[in-house]
């Protein structure tokens, strides 16, 4: 079978996306295919890959499977770029409302159609484990403040966390954040794909709130984060118990486009 592809980024959150309103391919089926198509020596190369596909009352419904083939919970920069791959295929135009995993979202995105904020889910539930912030933001994340970051084994330190014995059975996102002054830089080991990678957007947003509860930063905030594959930033409405009004904002760009047979 000739399998028709897309591939878009997000700050360096890399996927293949596919046109699935017509039901073509049935990826609850496919996890080898999955994760052969997103090895970066043996398949096309990506974080994750998503289908897109009809859902009644909605625009279309997104799903999301990590680069490992498993089923996955809610990507925020996958959220970005499905919502820019909705507007190439004529879906949308400027405005969508879609369904994913944990739910309804709303996504905006600029005339060209590579810039998109997209709305996230409320918190208010963060719990700590010793220093670090313990909270789901549509996928569970683990924040934790690291000096000279830049020079930190991501991958080591991630995997010690993420398969340590609180987090091993279901697994957690580990979000290294080291203050900068006017922004914040982010690292994150990325269960799933059990490695780095370039940006992660509910990890974005979960460094984002954990230092805004850490500080006491109430009202209407945005907050920059650099990662290593770019710029995103974070807004929400923090009254010291809750987040609400939460949007994600940052890139959204096609690839290139091929076929492969599977």
């Amino acid at each position: 079978m000739k399998l028709n592809f897309y591939k878009y980024e997000g700050a360096g959150n890399d996927f293949i996306l596919l046109d699935n309103r017509e039901l073509q391919f049935n990826p609850d089926q496919q996890s080898q295919m999955i994760k052969k198509l997103c090895d970066r020596h043996f398949g096309i190369g990506a974080d994750g890959l998503m289908a897109l596909q009809l859902k009644p009352g909605y625009h279309f419904e997104m799903l999301y499977y990590n680069a490992n083939g498993s089923a996955g919970t809610m990507c925020g920069n996958g959220g970005r770029c499905i919502t820019a791959f909705a507007k190439r295929l004529g879906i949308i135009q400027n405005e969508t409302n879609f369904m994913a995993v944990d739910g309804p979202h709303y996504a905006k995105i600029s005339e060209n159609g590579d810039w998109v904020s997209l709305k996230m889910i409320d918190v208010d539930d963060i719990k700590m484990d010793g220093n670090a912030f313990v909270l789901n933001t549509g996928s569970p994340h683990y924040v934790v403040q690291r000096s000279q970051l830049r020079d930190l084994d991501v991958f080591r330190a991630g995997r010690e966390i993420r398969y340590n014995e609180v987090y091993s059975s279901e697994g957690i996102n580990v979000n290294f954040v080291e203050d900068m002054g006017d922004h914040y830089y982010v690292r994150t080991y990325e269960r799933g794909v059990e490695d780095e990678t370039f940006a992660c957007g509910t990890g974005a947003t979960a460094v984002a709130m954990a230092m805004a509860r850490l500080k006491n930063k109430t009202g209407q905030t945005t907050i920059t984060l650099r990662v290593r594959g770019g710029q995103l930033s974070v807004s929400f409405d923090y009254d010291g118990k809750k987040f609400t009004n939460v949007f994600l904002e940052g890139p959204a760009s096609f690839v290139f486009e091929g076929s492969i047979d599977v």
